[in-house]
């Protein structure tokens, strides 16, 4: 049994700590920080009665002094980050200086450039190494659970993987003309940027949401998806053995799209600072405060999810396909933890990965993305916390 100190408190984190509490074997006691304290105290009230010791705390993520205080205090095993993505060094800093072993669900980028990649978390390689401590990084589920779909895929059913496609279908309605699932800075920029993929060692850059296709998912219908840069990309192409191709799709509605056009043509989506009134303000993170609140979404959100890969390759010198997949009911999220599908499926993860290094099944020295380690525990404590997944092998392709 150990404790965990949870950084945030927006959608994911709330999961985080209700499958902390779920699994109390493991997670003796948690410590819920953030910038306003009020919301960590919101979210420790809905866990009173359970065997889980649950504490909150005041934290600004960005500074490091501070992160390193609130770890002296409470003395975690292991500190589950799950604040902004801008955040991640500050708290790998404090991690270093306190002993403490690290996960995140999403890699570092810098605030004012839209960069998704993980040469600054790797930086730190070296750092985590000597210090005899484990940084565990992307424990959501893309990237994430599917790194470890692709590693599980690797070890038991094929001998080299020529390609991946990593599918991300939400089928959810949540009754807004236009909202996001999870944080709106990070969404939109994800989406605005130029999409890309890897290809015999090579990244293809695309302009934004040129390359769509349609896939008939299991369970909740043909849909429409888009070529995203994602960051499980880039360590899936140096971790995978015999990877050719390797790409990344999201599903949007017309809708959305037709929204997020608007807002993108008026300047809305910027990461530019402009002059209102005589002050400085970033037009995206302006949007950001009007949008509806992605925490807020659990009650209104209907339909499923169903996240996945598509593996090629092949086996004792024979070609072979394989599909792996998890398909998440939002309502049924929401009656178990009050969250929509979305952050349950990178909140469970990040729980799981916790898990797996602070039991010392994931626990070595350095710094490291889930596909490096044995997918075997991770993919039944899948089955186990609430993300079942399903096989398939003799899948549709998407080309």
């Amino acid at each position: 049994m150990g404790k965990a100190l949870i950084i945030g408190a927006g959608g994911v984190a709330g999961v985080v700590a209700h499958k902390c509490c779920q699994n109390h074997e493991v997670f003796e006691e948690i410590c819920i920080a953030s910038r306003t304290q009020s919301k960590c105290d919101a979210l420790k009230a809905q866990l009173e009665g359970g065997k889980t010791k649950v504490q909150t705390a005041q934290v600004d993520a960005d500074n490091t002094e501070m992160l390193i205080a609130l770890i002296k205090s409470f003395k975690p095993d292991i500190v589950i980050n799950v604040a902004l993505p801008y955040q991640d060094l500050t708290i790998m800093d404090a991690c270093l200086a306190t002993g403490v072993d690290y996960v995140d669900t999403a890699n570092y980028e810098p605030l004012d450039t839209a960069k998704f990649e993980y040469k600054w978390q790797w930086d730190y390689r070296e750092k985590f190494e000597k210090a005899g401590i484990t940084a565990l990084l992307g424990s959501g589920f893309d990237p994430g659970v599917t790194g470890v779909f692709s590693a599980y895929a690797m070890k038991h059913y094929f001998d080299e993987i020529h390609y991946i496609d990593i599918l991300d279908a939400n089928a959810g309605d949540h009754g807004y003309p236009f909202a996001t699932n999870f944080n709106p800075e990070i969404n939109i920029r994800e989406i605005t940027a130029k999409g890309s993929y890897i290809e015999n060692g090579q990244w293809i850059e695309t302009e934004p949401l040129e390359i769509k296709k349609v896939y008939d998912f299991p369970e909740i219908g043909e849909k429409e998806m888009y070529l995203l840069h994602h960051e499980e990309l880039e360590s899936l192409a140096l971790n995978i053995k015999g990877i050719k191709r390797i790409r990344f799709f999201m599903t949007f509605s017309e809708k959305y799209l037709t929204h997020l056009r608007v807002l993108e043509n008026v300047g809305m989506t910027s990461i530019e600072p402009i002059e209102y009134e005589g002050k400085q303000i970033v037009p995206l993170q302006f949007l950001k405060a009007v949008l509806p609140d992605p925490a807020s979404l659990g009650p209104r959100t209907k339909g499923k999810t169903n996240i996945g890969c598509i593996i090629q390759g092949v086996k004792d010198g024979q070609p072979k396909t394989y599909y792996v997949y998890n398909v998440c009911d939002h309502e049924a999220c929401y009656k178990e933890v009050g969250s929509q599908a979305i952050s349950y499926t990178t909140g469970v993860p990040a729980m799981i990965g916790a898990m797996l290094v602070m039991t010392g099944k994931w626990k070595k020295p350095g710094v490291f993305n889930v596909e490096e380690f044995d997918p075997d525990p991770f993919m039944e404590a899948l089955n186990k916390w609430g993300l079942p997944w399903q096989e398939n092998f003799n899948p549709t392709l998407v080309d």
